[in-house]
């Protein structure tokens, strides 16, 4: 990790003359001697890895499939009834598709950084809230909806007519349904995340830490 590095002579130039100059002066002199941010390639590609592994184990992760398969998957589906694919857009890596009350749309899933945020052109954009796991993401949108008057809040993030976001249940991929065991697991996410003060064995314990998530 870069040191700071001691300002030397140069700060109190700085301070001495600060009454001379304006606000935004001192400003750019302070953003200069900032630190650049620095990209981990690395841990990037450990942090995706594991994003993989929890959608592989959700079982609503459907991979690689077109706007029109998933659209497909979902006609005839309940509102709210959604899944997760890889994104066809190359600046992104995966996409929400969701049965809406005028149909299916897509929307677009933001990464940076370590962080899962859901696409939006809204004013109310920079609102959204963002996530370290993309099943986190999907679990927020689900549970917000849990409570119908708190729909309104955040969930217009369709780009073409702010559809509402309804997140009810995920739709399964037939060949990856849940198991008994991650269906108990799912169980008891929902009603705890202290795992550790569980009384299970710790085989079990570390099932459940594998996928902390309730949806």
């Amino acid at each position: 990790m870069p040191t700071k590095k001691d300002p030397g002579p140069f700060s109190g130039m700085v301070a001495s003359h600060t009454s001379e100059r304006n606000e935004s002066e001192v400003q750019q002199i302070n953003q200069s001697q900032a630190a650049p941010y620095t990209w981990a390639p690395a841990e990037d590609l450990r942090f995706i890895t594991t994003t993989f592994q929890h959608l592989h184990t959700s079982g609503w992760y459907w991979g690689g499939m077109t706007a029109g398969e998933a659209r497909d998957a979902l006609i005839g589906a309940s509102e709210g009834t959604f899944l997760v694919r890889d994104s066809s857009h190359p600046l992104y890596l995966f996409t929400l598709s969701v049965q809406t009350w005028r149909g299916p749309t897509n929307i677009r899933i933001e990464y940076d950084s370590g962080r899962f945020r859901l696409d939006s052109s809204f004013p109310a954009r920079s609102c959204l809230l963002s996530f370290s796991a993309l099943p986190s993401l999907v679990q927020h949108y689900t549970s917000t909806n849990q409570g119908e008057e708190r729909i309104e809040e955040h969930h217009k993030v369709s780009k073409d007519s702010g559809i509402l976001l309804k997140l009810r249940k995920p739709l399964h991929r037939p060949q990856a349904f849940p198991t008994l065991q991650h269906l108990t697991r799912l169980a008891i996410n929902r009603h705890t995340d202290r795992h550790t003060q569980l009384p299970l064995p710790r085989p079990l314990l570390l099932y459940l830490q594998e996928y902390p998530f309730q949806v």
